[in-house]
């Protein structure tokens, strides 16, 4: 399973635009590539289909929700706190998506298409807002992506796009590659 999981560093109390547009960008690129969504820490304090309902009243992106809805229906789609120690095991390794990785903790896209890493599940995370992923993070996460593989920063959004795009269109060369 690759899930993207977008944790929040805006504020924890008021509902900003940027919460439910992110919520609304992502969920058709998860669904396009194959992905899970789960976000983390977002102000919502209301029950996942009552989410899924506001997002999709809030939004034209993505036909109005129709991909979160989908995700939803089809458990693709998890809202949670950021857990105080470990994420839950379902999400495989957690990497932490930077631009600065840490070369004991590198994982590369190429690693997790055709290295012997492939058929683990991972959780690729993205902070959104000003300040990135929390700090603590980067020595939980068992594993740092840098998506660029050129240190490039990429702002959350583009991140989004480019984290299930990237790996999705690498798995797609392998599988032609070997028919």
């Amino acid at each position: 399973m690759l899930t993207l999981g977008i944790v929040n560093t805006y504020d924890k109390i008021k509902i900003l635009d940027a919460h439910y547009r992110a919520i609304a960008r992502a969920a058709p690129i998860c669904y396009a590539y194959g992905f899970s969504l789960a976000h983390f820490d977002f102000p919502f304090d209301m029950q996942k289909e009552e989410l899924v309902d506001f997002v999709c009243e809030q939004t034209t992106i993505g036909e109005s929700g129709k991909y979160l809805r989908l995700l939803n229906e089809e458990s693709h789609f998890y809202v949670s706190e950021v857990p105080k120690k470990g994420f839950p095991a379902h999400f495989g390794s957690i990497v932490v998506t930077t631009s600065k990785p840490e070369k004991q903790k590198l994982l590369t896209p190429i690693d997790v298409v055709y290295g012997n890493m492939r058929k683990k599940s991972y959780m690729f995370l993205v902070g959104l807002g000003r300040k990135g992923l929390p700090k603590d993070f980067f020595s939980r996460a068992e594993y740092h992506l840098d998506i660029t593989t050129k240190g490039i920063s990429l702002e959350t959004c583009t991140a989004i796009g480019a984290i299930p795009t990237f790996i999705t269109g690498l798995k797609y060369s392998l599988e032609q590659k070997n028919d």
